[in-house]
């Protein structure tokens, strides 16, 4: 009896919190705690600038926001990962230019109090590596996939220092980041991070917010887009956290957005 107290006062909960947000009183990104009817936010501002956001996603990672203006589309939100632990920092994509880059380097220090060692480039858009000089005029070492390398020099982009085939791993504090090319879609050279410690993914611009259209398929494999993010799926079964180059993040349901929306 005392069981099924509990499942209805927790079903009548569910109703009322889907009411709540029908109406607009709770954010649809809140969640309500099973037995305390509290709402806490999945999300946490750390700082905000108008050039630079950051927010905490969880105990190590946070996503870094910064705005780039694309003709045709406005001024854009674009998204990054920090991961850090053990006093150490690892950034996925730098911000859209080297003073913002400058920024955020600063927040990581002062604020999550980290140092930066090292940066990822999930491909070779501007939005991805646009800031990169700045990070390297401070000693801090780059990887990326030895495609965006090349691309970044035939194209005279910022050139990240060191590079891999396939897959890396890179540690920070005493846990480790995994990187890897899981295939073309967005362009020919995206890669996805994933921090195993705990299930978060940095998909960048492969994995595509709920809702969202196709996008710039200037430089897309439109073909392959919808594989390559099934071997994503496939890799990290136990995702719990996606962060997108643009848009919310979200779960895995974003993955088989973006599988169904290129099928």
């Amino acid at each position: 009896m005392l069981d099924n107290l509990i499942n209805n006062k927790q079903l009548i909960k569910r109703i009322l919190v889907v009411i709540l947000i029908a109406f607009g009183y709770v954010s649809s990104n809140a969640q309500i705690d099973n037995l305390g009817g509290k709402e806490t936010k999945t999300e946490k501002e750390v700082y905000k600038s108008e050039t630079l956001e950051i927010n905490q996603i969880s105990e190590r990672v946070y996503q870094h926001i910064s705005f780039l203006d694309f003709e045709g589309f406005g001024k854009v939100s674009c998204n990054g990962m920090i991961v850090a632990n053990g006093n150490e920092a690892i950034i996925f994509d730098t911000p859209t230019n080297n003073e913002t880059s400058r920024e955020l380097i600063d927040c990581v220090t002062q604020l999550l109090k980290c140092k930066v060692t090292s940066v990822i480039p999930t491909h070779y858009h501007n939005d991805n590596l646009g800031g990169l000089d700045e990070f390297h005029r401070q000693g801090i070492a780059s990887y990326a996939y030895n495609k965006t390398i090349q691309i970044a020099k035939e194209y005279g982009l910022p050139v990240p220092q060191n590079g891999f085939d396939k897959s890396m791993e890179l540690d920070v504090g005493n846990e480790i980041v995994h990187i890897e090319f899981f295939g073309e879609g967005h362009t020919c050279d995206n890669i996805v991070g994933y921090f195993s410690l705990e299930d978060i993914m940095f998909g960048g611009c492969l994995i595509k917010e709920v809702g969202a259209g196709k996008g710039n398929l200037e430089e897309a494999n439109v073909e392959e887009w919808s594989e390559t993010v099934r071997k994503v799926k496939k890799h990290y079964p136990n995702v719990k956290k996606i962060i997108i180059g643009h848009g919310k993040s979200g779960g895995i349901e974003l993955l088989e957005y973006t599988i169904n929306l290129f099928e």
